[in-house]
């Protein structure tokens, strides 16, 4: 495993040319696999591409990603093309003005035009990039797929020639709208609206592009509810957990009234503001810890809740940590806790279920589909609901033998259906329906 964190040389994989006619009969493909922000450490899509990349070499496969700052965690063996954007957002001078020599293209002016503006530039710069990168080797790979970019350089990419795959997660408009609620005031509703311009953008290209898999049942009727992609052209393969890593850990005892959440980042609908409210309910009854994975925003809606509740003393927060340390954690809390107001699929709770910890979950978009049914597999409660979280929470606490019961059903149910193996071998099957119907139209 290696972790890029200079801008590394341009290179590609030094692999056998196999034409796309024998790319079958060989069973090796060479896979473009595209991600606009690429570090597993701050979010969703850096942890999908960097253990799909994983278990698609292990199927025999070769895959190079592409991907913008900040730069991705891969194993050995999977190669890399940065695709450099200005980095407007790093740390620790996000919104940052770039120097004039730096803006070297089209793609860079737009960029800074559309951060000055309030607005999001990366989904629509990353693919305008790659697509130039991706011109250049034309016949260096049997497929692309972009990991949930949808800019509008993916449309040049298969007019271009290329086979393509989308990964389509779950529709941002529903983060949008919850954004939205959550705003204070009606200057923050206004900026908020513009930085979630890049989404009719999004919902266009989705609607023109070929073949699209999402994680969920729910995702998928939702993709297609809201940004009006038809349901013939989406594939549900779920996401999964590294079982390798997130199992029952001998010899590590669970901690008294520890309860451990997840969330990438501090928005509302993670649900955590909730979570905090029912753990100061939940406080005047026991002793009780949560431990939140994540680093909460200074001064942002996260913090300032634990501040009026008085929970300093209560929450610990972990952020930049190995996925061993992460399973760890998972197996020294006595409840983990999934309160997010909706979600596509939901990685927390499958790793939290691979680790036999039992879980409280909300029924917020796909949860129940990834959980599985109430009061076998997990308990699952109202989004948003603070008095039924820290009444679920108490019930486990209370409970020791169905505390064992949900971790030791939540584990079995993750095992058979969401590992990272079973989403490369379905992801496979998709290249080669792609693929297939590529030739299909070329013939015609």
């Amino acid at each position: 495993m290696r972790e890029l964190q200079q801008r590394p040389r341009l290179g590609i994989n030094e692999t056998p040319t196999i034409k796309p006619a024998e790319v079958q009969e060989a069973g090796r493909l060479r896979i473009a696999l595209l991600v606009y922000r690429g570090n597993p450490l701050c979010g969703g899509q850096g942890v999908y591409v960097r253990h799909l990349s994983r278990e698609l070499l292990n199927l025999g496969h070769s895959v190079e990603i592409f991907s913008g700052q900040p730069w991705p965690i891969l194993d050995d063996g999977v190669g890399f093309t940065p695709v450099p954007s200005l980095d407007l957002y790093r740390e620790p001078d996000p919104f940052r003005t770039p120097h004039l020599s730096e803006i070297k293209s089209s793609a860079d002016l737009l960029e800074v035009l559309t951060m000055w503006t309030a607005g999001f530039p990366e989904p629509r710069t990353f693919t305008l990039r790659a697509r130039k990168i991706l011109r250049k080797r034309m016949g260096t790979y049997d497929v692309v797929h972009d990991n949930q970019s949808l800019g509008s350089g993916l449309l040049g990419i298969v007019n271009d020639g290329w086979p393509l795959l989308t990964t389509f997660h779950h529709p941002i408009t529903v983060d949008r709208e919850l954004a939205i609620s959550h705003a204070e005031g009606r200057w923050q509703r206004i900026s908020t609206r513009r930085w979630y311009g890049f989404l009719h953008m999004q919902a266009r290209v989705a609607r023109q592009l070929p073949r699209i898999i999402t994680v969920s049942e729910s995702s998928k009727h939702d993709i297609a509810a809201q940004m009006g992609v038809p349901l013939e052209r989406m594939r549900v393969v779920p996401v999964g957990v590294d079982d390798r890593v997130f199992h029952p850990i001998p010899n590590v005892k669970r901690v008294p009234g520890r309860i451990m959440a997840t969330s990438s980042s501090d928005v509302p609908m993670k649900g955590i503001v909730p979570l905090l409210e029912a753990v100061a309910k939940i406080r005047t009854e026991r002793d009780v810890e949560l431990v939140l994975v994540g680093k909460p925003k200074e001064g942002g809606r996260v913090a300032r809740t634990i501040e009026r509740l008085g929970l300093e003393s209560v929450v610990r927060s972990v952020s930049g940590i190995s996925d061993t340390e992460l399973a760890r954690l998972y197996s020294e809390a006595t409840v983990g806790v999934v309160p997010s107001l909706y979600e596509g699929f939901s990685l927390p709770a499958i790793e939290a279920m691979a680790c036999d910890v039992p879980l409280v979950a909300t029924t917020g978009g796909a949860i129940p589909e990834v959980v599985g049914r109430d009061g076998e597999t997990g308990l699952l409660v109202r989004p948003g609901s603070p008095d039924e979280l820290a009444s679920a929470i108490n019930r486990i606490f209370d409970d020791q033998e169905l505390a064992h019961r949900l971790g030791d059903a939540g584990r079995k149910r993750v095992l058979s259906r969401f590992t990272w193996q079973k989403t490369a071998q379905l992801t496979s099957e998709q290249y080669y329906e792609v693929i297939d119907q590529k030739k299909r139209l070329q013939k015609r």
